[in-house]
């Protein structure tokens, strides 16, 4: 086990099983965002998580407007708004905390592309429209997922797409096996909400990639 592995494993360990459809959201805090920071953005975790190959694979235009729901620390969306300088990143987060360390990073990056804001358990609650939002580790935490993807359609833009990075049920590395869901019912939960799968990539070595527009 790697050693970001094995410390996001022992923070996760006691996470409730995941939302079913119909219950109530889940509150997962995530405060005390300088620590946090330590384990979200630990340099161990480039390897296997392959974030610049990642945002490869999404294909972005150069002005994309894109929204990283559940951005915690800011670890994909710092290396969006450094990929898109002439985009538009938004970051979204239950945690004040949280969107209050990411608003810092951007300054002090000098990113004036990005920005976090307050989301709400039902809604992320942004600002404009996008052409992409991106879910890293954060489709579980959903509660009511299919009403949720239902209503995030009308933050997307016209063609607009949602891609979800989640750890495989067999995976040895990530979250309890309970706080997880197979790739299958997320296909399954998004058809429900209205969308199809248009992009499946199989490169993270612990994690399922899946695009749906």
């Amino acid at each position: 086990m790697t050693r970001f592995a094995g410390l996001l494993l022992a923070l996760l360990v006691a996470l409730p099983a995941p939302a079913q459809q119909g219950s109530q959201p889940m509150h997962q805090r995530f405060d005390d965002a300088e620590r946090w920071a330590k384990v979200f953005d630990d340099p161990a975790r480039d390897a296997w998580q392959k974030p610049d190959e990642v945002i490869r694979a999404l294909k972005l235009a150069p002005e994309a407007a894109v929204a990283d729901i559940g951005s915690g620390t800011g670890y994909f969306a710092a290396r969006l708004a450094r990929a898109l300088p002439k985009g538009r990143v938004y970051g979204a987060d239950l945690s004040a905390d949280m969107v209050r360390y990411l608003n810092e990073r951007a300054a002090s990056e000098k990113l004036p592309n990005l920005s976090s804001h307050a989301a709400s358990p039902d809604d992320p609650k942004l600002p404009a429209k996008v052409d992409l939002v991106l879910i890293v580790d954060t489709y579980h935490h959903i509660g009511g997922r299919e009403r949720y993807f239902a209503g995030l359609r009308g933050s997307l833009k016209a063609g607009g797409r949602v891609a979800i990075i989640d750890f495989r049920p067999d995976s040895p590395e990530g979250p309890p096996r309970h706080a997880r869901i197979a790739p299958q019912g997320v296909k399954d939960e998004m058809a429900r909400a209205g969308y199809r799968l248009a992009e499946e990539h199989a490169f993270l070595p612990y994690q399922y990639f899946l695009v749906f527009q």
